[in-house]
């Protein structure tokens, strides 16, 4: 939750979309809000969008490193080299 003071300036600087929905998926969004603890359905909205976004970027990060070259094997010397490293030895 941001401070009201963030939530002012967040505010400021939004724009409106409006949306049209079946009523059956307006009656989801409606059951979402009220049982998940959401303000307004544009909360819910901006959540999803939001979560869309990380899911993206999570997509791009595992594409990005499926085209990277091959680096060492984490096996069980790996991670002892990496524990011997953090104790300083």
């Amino acid at each position: 939750m941001l401070p009201i003071f963030a939530i002012r300036e967040y505010s400021a600087s939004m724009s409106t979309m409006n949306i049209s929905l079946p009523e059956a998926l307006k009656s989801f969004v409606d059951q979402q809000v009220a049982g998940r603890g959401f303000g307004t359905s544009s909360e819910y909205v901006r959540e999803l969008i939001r979560k869309d976004q990380d899911r993206q970027r999570l997509r791009g990060m595992l594409l990005e490193g499926g085209r990277s070259a091959t680096g060492s094997t984490a096996d069980a010397t790996y991670f002892e080299r990496l524990r011997s490293r953090a104790r300083g030895a």
